[in-house]
């Protein structure tokens, strides 16, 4: 996970939520404060911060609950792929 993909996110959420205090671990949905409406925002978000398409499979709950789990999302389009075991 890039520290600045989290810190693109949290800062996302902050702006829209600047009354609530959260780590990267917290469940964001646990607060009540969001809503189907802003998950889909934060989809919108994080597709055009980070230039990436995300699948429909990718867009489980699971994914988005926390910063850190955003980022992770974020992490597996953007890095680059990890070719196979070495050459012998």
């Amino acid at each position: 996970m890039d520290r600045s993909d989290a810190d693109q996110i949290r800062a996302f959420i902050g702006g829209r939520f600047p009354e609530v205090e959260f780590t990267d671990s917290d469940d964001i949905f646990s607060f009540g404060f969001i809503n189907s409406l802003f998950a889909m925002e934060l989809v919108m978000f994080i597709e055009r911060a980070f230039a990436i398409t995300l699948a429909t499979e990718e867009l489980q709950l699971a994914n988005f609950r926390t910063v850190r789990g955003m980022a992770e999302v974020v992490a597996r389009h953007t890095e680059p792929a990890v070719l196979g075991s070495r050459a012998e």
